[in-house]
């Protein structure tokens, strides 16, 4: 690889892959089952609950929409027996299946999420001095099922759910950084642009700046599928994405080719 210009992390769930029909749904369904079939939130209720930037994690998102729907009705949360495990059982056996430890065999909504890049894309961008790795909400299972069984990459630099705190939290990208630096042996310190779609993937790119500001970090916001329509509904989604401090909002991460990354380092400075 030539010398490189910049570091992309990339999030997965709403960038690399469509979650619109699997967490979400199993999101809802957990939701529907937990407050026994009297609310089922539509993704524009999971939208709202997941910009106030605190709900990264669909497990914590699921038992939230459960609390607030029964404090609606005057049911303190106190006064609910709502057990986390078993929130986090009934999500887990829709998303993957039955059969939970086992990829091979599990059959649920994971094996019905489309690709929204190939890995073709991702080596053009590396080969093109622009190395990337994975920092994502996901569990390292679910995460890796997409980037090597689907996608079909060979060990690719990944930090997920077990490996550092939930986002906006900024060790996570930092970590990521540091291993695409270590395996490419990059010593300089190079632009880290992190491309997500949600408000808490560009509050992480804000803390980052805080913890390690002796490099540039950009926050590159992607329209998830579900949020690409209507245009009103598309233009409100980017509006909030680059309130929390995207410099830019894509409808796919296939805009991300090398000219493109080149072009948005250099209108912002980062480019030498």
């Amino acid at each position: 690889m030539q010398q490189a210009i910049a570091i992309l992390v990339f999030d997965i769930d709403g960038v690399i892959r469509d979650v619109g029909n699997s967490y979400r749904r199993a999101l809802a369904d957990t939701v529907e089952a937990f407050t026994n079939g009297h609310f089922r939130p539509s993704q524009a209720e999971i939208d709202q609950l997941k910009a106030e930037g605190l709900w990264n994690n669909d497990w914590e998102a699921s038992q939230e929409l459960i609390y607030r729907h029964y404090e609606r009705r005057g049911t303190g949360r106190l006064q609910l027996d709502l057990s986390y495990e078993k929130v986090v059982d009934f999500f887990q056996r829709r998303y993957r299946g039955a059969i939970l430890d086992d990829p091979d065999r599990w059959d649920g909504y994971i094996t019905q999420e489309p690709l929204l890049v190939d890995a073709a894309h991702l080596l053009e961008l590396q080969t093109s001095a622009i190395p990337w790795g994975f920092f994502s909400g996901a569990t390292r299972g679910s995460a890796t099922y997409v980037l090597q069984r689907r996608l079909g990459l060979h060990d690719p630099i990944l930090i997920a759910m077990e490996d550092a705190p939930g986002k906006p939290d900024p060790t996570g990208l930092l970590q990521t950084v540091a291993q695409i630096e270590a395996r490419f042996g990059l010593s300089n310190l190079l632009p880290v642009v992190y491309v997500g779609d949600t408000v808490a993937d560009m509050q992480t790119v804000t803390a980052a700046k805080a913890v390690a500001g002796d490099r540039p970090w950009v926050g590159v916001g992607v329209l998830p599928p579900h949020a690409q329509s209507p245009a009103d509904y598309a233009a409100a989604y980017t509006d909030k994405l680059h309130t929390a401090g995207a410099v830019r909002v894509v409808n796919t991460v296939r805009e991300l080719t090398p000219p493109s990354v080149a072009e948005l380092l250099d209108s912002h400075g980062h480019l030498g």
